[in-house]
């Protein structure tokens, strides 16, 4: 069956992964991904189309292109987003904000965007990249956190309120993928005269080594497949090694001081 699929961020990491899966292995399927810059994105084999998230004008233009192109918009796979590491004392506000209009407000605005088209349609599927992160706070990432566990209720929110009209609405948590976000990520400086110092650099060193260690973002691309495939899709799905997941499960049944002290063991602090 014909799908139009829309996936944002899809110029590198995770997106790109998604967007050339699908378009490989459906060929009936009108892959379309989006990028700030797409005329400077050239290994790619799926149209794509200029679309920045924190701009309100750029997401309609990009939603209308591929309406006008397609009629439609059977998928939408929100991937774009970016990282942000730090201590909260030390990181500046304009960037915990910039994090978030990113992360979650551009999501949500590329949503009510799709949503009218979707509604007229009387189906659609919206995926939501968020982070198995975003299940917890975790030291010197508790922005990225915070705003993918937002993301992971506003995604529970418009799923209820969007139902009766044939929309589904899931999230999707990656753990550690092996992609170039680390490169992509806004990185609070290692300030000499900060308290964090010591361990803030410590905790840079590990957070990339978990990056370069992580998973091949073919299993993302997988997941998401499996997910379009299922005609009553769940609204949370993770995806990530063993240890990543059950850390999710740890935080539910262990008491918060437990599951506290086994965080700033793992990171050293």
């Amino acid at each position: 069956m014909q799908k139009v699929i829309l996936i944002t961020g899809a110029s590198s990491g995770i997106g790109k992964a998604v967007a050339t899966y699908l378009h490989n292995k459906y060929k009936e399927y009108k892959i379309y991904g989006t990028s700030r810059n797409p005329d400077k994105v050239k290994d790619v084999n799926f149209k794509m189309v200029s679309l920045d998230v924190l701009d309100e004008n750029s997401i309609k233009n990009a939603i209308n292109e591929v309406i006008s192109l397609e009629g439609r918009i059977d998928v939408l796979i929100n991937n774009a987003g970016r990282g942000i590491t730090g201590a909260i004392e030390d990181t500046p506000t304009e960037e915990i904000k910039n994090n978030f209009n990113t992360n979650l407000f551009g999501v949500i605005d590329v949503i009510k965007e799709v949503l009218p088209h979707m509604r007229s349609q009387k189906k659609g599927l919206i995926i939501n990249t968020t982070s198995i992160a975003g299940y917890m706070g975790l030291p010197f990432r508790g922005v990225y956190s915070a705003s993918k566990g937002a993301l992971e209720l506003i995604t529970e929110t418009v799923s209820m309120e969007v139902k009766e009209f044939g929309i589904n609405v899931v999230n999707v948590a990656p753990g550690d993928f092996a992609t170039n976000i680390a490169e992509g990520r806004y990185h609070t400086p290692v300030f000499q005269n900060s308290a964090y110092k010591k361990k803030y650099s410590e905790n840079l060193e590990l957070m990339n080594a978990h990056v370069d260690k992580g998973m091949n973002p073919i299993v993302m691309a997988k997941a998401i497949e499996k997910i379009i495939n299922t005609k009553n899709p769940k609204i949370h799905y993770k995806v990530g090694g063993f240890m990543e997941k059950f850390s999710i499960v740890l935080k539910r049944i262990l008491p918060d001081l437990w599951y506290e002290k086994l965080l700033m063991n793992h990171y050293k602090i």
